[in-house]
This record gives structure tokens, C-alpha cells and sequence, in this order.
């Protein structure tokens, strides 16, 4: 029986989301041992650790160049393949100076992968005429709980850092080998440009996904610590916030297509900044844990489908080709994870945690209003 190829491309790039999601999420547990073999201090891991978002930075133009002279196959095959080959060494290496080279390019790896997924995304959707991206999205998500746990059960034998990043690179590797068949070759025209600076819509797209990517990072790296110093929950508790915003933010999008399809992408949009906001002001003034964990939860409901729907606006519009825009969309909103909680640590500086988190949730709201207004022009065109 033939395999209807639209079908095979959609799964496959299920699979391209999964990967690095996957892959990256082992990165998580092993820094403590990274830090230990190193001999770095606090300050010297965090400079360091800018090392992977610099390489994200860094590569999204880039792959975007190149996927539209090699077509997305080559460049998420060769990013695959840097990926796999990098995450070995961050459990070997052993001073720092090597640490930073390798996330460097362990970094740059990620996000050309990530930049040209989603530039696959963006076609496949289009090709399938119905709300697909929320789906693909997700499947990163659960790559990364899957990542997370399957490197926290190895280390937790005993078997130490290089046996936990072998076993996951063993399986992305047959994961990567068993999708990239059905993955896109299309090249842009020759005399298509390959870079240009985003302008336009792209901007404010770009603006949206700053925020809502700011506000995923802020759960990353502010939850424990304002559950644990401001609401006084034990340290042993205060990582059940992330967990509950991953975990409604993955469902949600698992489910996300079939709302987007239902209700429209402006509707969702506004929906999800209103219920993001609420469940973030929640999150920071309820005084218990269940109430603020019920917060945590209401933000990742919220802040699921924002982005996916900015990557399929993205790709639709007409003032950028989609190659150039998704590679401005996806620095965009990286830069939003990695500037966002230094942002929110200087506010939180000047006047407290409370009032830095409460921006956010306002600053989440204005963003769904501004991509809900995206959403409706879009519409219609």
C-alpha cells in the first residue's frame, strides 16, 4: 500500500521538532557535572552558558540562507548531525574554554534546526490547507520531557554523563534516520535573495513572539526562585511551577490545531494572552502553592498556541519571502528567552520580583492583542 507523501512529510517533520527538543533537554541534567569537571564558578557557567544562545543567534540567518540555496533536507540533516556529534562532548570535555566551543557550536546546531523546521512547518501546512504548526510544536515539547527523563533514569543508574547523551543521541540518530527521507528539498529561486533585514509585519511578528518567548523564560528561570524567596516554598518544591506551565503548555498544543481550526487564529491569539496574563498576575499574588501552581498552569495553556500561529503568519505573508522571514521570526523570539530574564532580573533589581513579573503578564496581554490584530488583517486578505 503507498504511503500517501503529504502524510509521510507531516510526520516527518513531527519528527524534526521531537529532535531537538529532545537532544537539548539532555543538556539540563548534566550541568552540575559540566560545572564540577570544569571547575567553574557561578559567574564563569553563567558566561559560559551564554555560549549556546550565542550560537542559536547566530546560525538562525544562516540556516535560513542556506535552506533556501540546499533546501531544508541538507541543512536539518547537517544540523542533525552537528547536534549528535556536539552532545558527547559536553560530557567529556574538561575545561572550560573547550565547554564554551562546544555549546558554541552544539548552540548553532539547535537553532538552524530550529529555523528550518519550522520554514518545513510553514510549507507543509500550507500544502495540507488546515492548522498543523501548533501540532508540530508540541512534538518539541514532548521531545524535551522525553529527553529530560530519559537522561535523568541513565544518570540515575549510575552510569554517569557519557552513557545518558550516547543513549539519546543513538535513538535521535535512528529518529533523524527514519524521517529525513520525507523531508522538503525545495530551493528558492537562484535570484532570490538570501538575507534581508525583517521589516514590516515580520517585525511585529517578531515582537510577539519576543514576548511570549520572554514569558516561557521568565517560567525557565524566575519560578523557583520567586516560589522559593518570595512565597517561601521549600526549595525541594519551588521547580512544580515550570513543571506545571511545561505540562499544560505541551497538552494544549497537542490539542491546538483542532482550537486554531475552530475558532480562528485571531480569537486564539487574544485567548491565549488574556488566559496567559490572568494565570501569570495569578501565579505571582496567590499566596499558596496550589493557587500559584493553578497560575503556572493557566500561563502555559496560554502562551501554547500564540507562537505556532505568529510561525504560520509568518510564512503566509507577502512582505518578506518565508525563508528570510522565519529565520527573523525565530531570532526574534530567541532573543526574547535569552534577553527576557536579564530584563526581568534588572526591573526586579530597581523594584521588586512582584511588580518584573507583573510586566510581563501586562506586556503578554498587549503582545495578544497586537497578534490578534496581525491575525484578523491576515484574514482578510
Amino acid at each position: 500500500m503507498a504511503i500517501d507523501p503529504r502524510r509521510a512529510q507531516q510526520h516527518a517533520t513531527r519528527a524534526a521538532f521531537f529532535i531537538p527538543g529532545f537532544v537539548i533537554a539532555t543538556w539540563a541534567p548534566l550541568v552540575p557535572f559540566a560545572k564540577l569537571r570544569t571547575g567553574l564558578d557561578e559567574a564563569g557557567l553563567g558566561l559560559v552558558l551564554l555560549c549556546l544562545g550565542l550560537g542559536s543567534l547566530l546560525a538562525m540567518p544562516l540556516a535560513g540562507a542556506l535552506a533556501a540555496r540546499q533546501g531544508c533536507r541538507r541543512v536539518m540533516l547537517g544540523s542533525t548531525v552537528l547536534m549528535l556529534a556536539a552532545l558527547p562532548l559536553l560530557a567529556l570535555v574538561p575545561d572550560a574554554w573547550l565547554l564554551g566551543l562546544v555549546l558554541l557550536l552544539f548552540g548553532a546546531a539547535v537553532g538552524a534546526m530550529d529555523c528550518t523546521m519550522n520554514i518545513q512547518a510553514v510549507v507543509v501546512e500550507r500544502e495540507a490547507a488546515r492548522p498543523m504548526m501548533s501540532g508540530f510544536h508540541a512534538f518539541y515539547s514532548v521531545g524535551s520531557l522525553a529527553g529530560a527523563l530519559l537522561a535523568t533514569v541513565v544518570l540515575g543508574t549510575g552510569r554517569g554523563p557519557l552513557a545518558a547523551t550516547l543513549a539519546v543521541a543513538a535513538i535521535a540518530a535512528l529518529l533523524c534516520a527514519a524521517s529525513m527521507r520525507a523531508w522538503r528539498r525545495d530551493r528558492a529561486p537562484n535570484d532570490a535573495p538570501v538575507f534581508a533585514l525583517p521589516r514590516g509585519v515580520v517585525v511585529a511578528i517578531g515582537a510577539v513572539c519576543f514576548v511570549s518567548f520572554l514569558a516561557e523564560g521568565a517560567m525557565l528561570d524566575w519560578s523557583a526562585v520567586f516560589l522559593h524567596e518570595v512565597r517561601g516554598i521549600a526549595v525541594a518544591q519551588a521547580g512544580w511551577g515550570f513543571v506545571a506551565f511545561n505540562l499544560t503548555m505541551t497538552a494544549t498544543r497537542l490539542v491546538g490545531d483542532g482550537v486554531i481550526a475552530r475558532l480562528g487564529r485571531a480569537p486564539t491569539v487574544l485567548a491565549g494572552g488574556a488566559v496567559g496574563a490572568c494565570g501569570l498576575a495569578l501565579a505571582v499574588l496567590a499566596p499558596g502553592l496550589g493557587a500559584s501552581l493553578a497560575g503556572h498552569a493557566l500561563l502555559g495553556v496560554g502562551c501554547a498556541n500564540i507562537v505556532p500561529v505568529m510561525f504560520s503568519l509568518a510564512g503566509e505573508q507577502r512582505r518578506m519571502p518565508a525563508h528570510l522571514a522565519i529565520p527573523a521570526v525565530s531570532t526574534f523570539g530567541y532573543a526574547g528567552v535569552l534577553a527576557g530574564p536579564a530584563l526581568i532580573g534588572f526591573v526586579a533589581q530597581g523594584a521588586s520580583l512582584v511588580f518584573a513579573l507583573l510586566a510581563v503578564a501586562a506586556t503578554l496581554a498587549a503582545a495578544a492583542l497586537l497578534g490578534a490584530r496581525i491575525g484578523a488583517r491576515h484574514a482578510r486578505m
